[in-house]
């Protein structure tokens, strides 16, 4: 893993219009890991509710849907920035063959002097399904391509491969190393099947839903032990946590907590993982989180129903919520856990523009807080 007991903050760079890349310089000064982009099609935010009726969000952009591909980003970033490291949290495996991610990822590396990680995923339905993609056996995909990644960046001349997914004939894929490294691969990973290839395949973690310490450090056991178990080194390994949370006064949380993007949070949590605190998920046992969520299919009468029988303490429950000192101290328990970066994704923003315009003020005073939790 990194290096014992150090935890350093991401900077989160936008890759939606109006785009944030003005940031990039800012973020290069020394404070964060790394610089993690995104790469989506569409948002987590439901059409419907996307409407000054519900959203003061929605007279300054107007959707919530304007993104940009976010390896094109990434690889502008990486020109803009000297010193700090740049990841996509994440490319899914569904929507780009893995010839082109291994090659996009070694331009990227060579653009960046060999900051570049290859932040990797299995998808979502939303960013899929829509588009025509084949959203059959994701993690089997993810899998294969990783593979596939692999074998094209460390053979010696053509490579042929007959798999489930992909089949190559006679490829080739020469551009060496930026100064004889490959790109670091970090997966976004939750399930026991997931975790066991992180352990054998990549070289950091983001957790699809892990919600307490106790869970990301089950989860994290999961990981080493499988590398372990693969003869790997794991003492580079570096565990990351994307939190969402929700910071302010209490009479600030009790406003956000009102707002229906704000309860709109839930709409990305498993039905599984709701339960786990006592609540039944307002979208039926069944519900698979951002697995099943298309933003398109959600009603206005559908979201209506949700936020009315959407119990606001749920938040409170599961997310870090409160003022910096008090999500400062939740996150020391992941940080006690084994993470070692991670990146606060203040939700309260979505609770209206007098919100967001306090935000990154808001998370950097955590960091601040998170700073001095653990070194004291």
């Amino acid at each position: 893993m990194t290096e014992a007991g150090t935890v350093q903050p991401a900077a989160f760079l936008r890759t939606t219009l109006p785009l944030g890349i003005d940031m990039a310089q800012d973020y290069d000064s020394g404070r964060y890991h790394s610089i993690w982009l995104p790469d989506h099609m569409v948002s987590f935010w439901p059409d419907s509710i996307w409407t000054p009726e519900f959203t003061d969000l929605a007279k300054a952009s107007p959707s919530p849907h304007r993104h940009l591909d976010g390896l094109a980003v990434a690889a502008a970033t990486a020109v803009l920035t000297k010193n700090t490291p740049l990841a996509t949290t994440v490319v899914d495996t569904v929507r780009r063959h893995p010839s082109l991610l291994a090659q996009t990822a070694l331009t990227i590396s060579h653009l960046s002097k060999g900051r570049f990680i290859l932040g990797l995923g299995s998808g979502e339905l939303e960013n899929t399904v829509p588009y025509g993609f084949d959203f059959d056996k994701p993690v089997g995909r993810l899998e294969e391509a990783i593979k596939v990644i692999k074998l094209l960046w460390h053979a010696q001349g053509p490579v042929d491969f007959e798999g489930q997914f992909f089949h190559l004939h006679h490829a080739r894929m020469d551009t060496e190393f930026h100064e004889g490294t490959p790109p670091p691969i970090w997966l976004g990973a939750a399930g026991p099947r997931m975790l066991a290839i992180t352990g054998r395949e990549a070289d950091g973690w983001w957790p699809a839903g892990s919600w307490t310490p106790e869970d990301y450090a089950a989860k994290l056991k999961v990981i080493l032990d499988a590398g372990d178990a693969a003869g790997r080194d794991m003492s580079h390994f570096t565990p990351a946590l994307t939190q969402m949370c929700l910071i302010g006064e209490p009479d600030e949380i009790d406003e956000m907590l009102r707002a229906p993007m704000v309860k709109s949070i839930i709409l990305m949590m498993t039905a599984r993982d709701l339960a786990q605190f006592g609540y039944e998920h307002p979208m039926g046992p069944d519900w698979r989180g951002i697995m099943d969520f298309d933003p398109v299919r959600l009603s206005r009468e559908r979201m209506l129903k949700f936020c009315d029988e959407m119990d606001p303490q749920a938040i409170r429950d599961v997310l870090p919520v409160g003022t910096p000192k008090d999500v400062a101290r939740k996150l020391k328990g992941f940080a006690d856990a084994g993470m070692r970066v991670y990146k606060l994704m203040e939700y309260g923003a979505m609770g209206g523009m007098k919100f967001s315009a306090e935000s990154a003020a808001k998370v950097r005073a955590t960091e601040d807080e998170i700073a001095a939790l653990v070194e004291g």
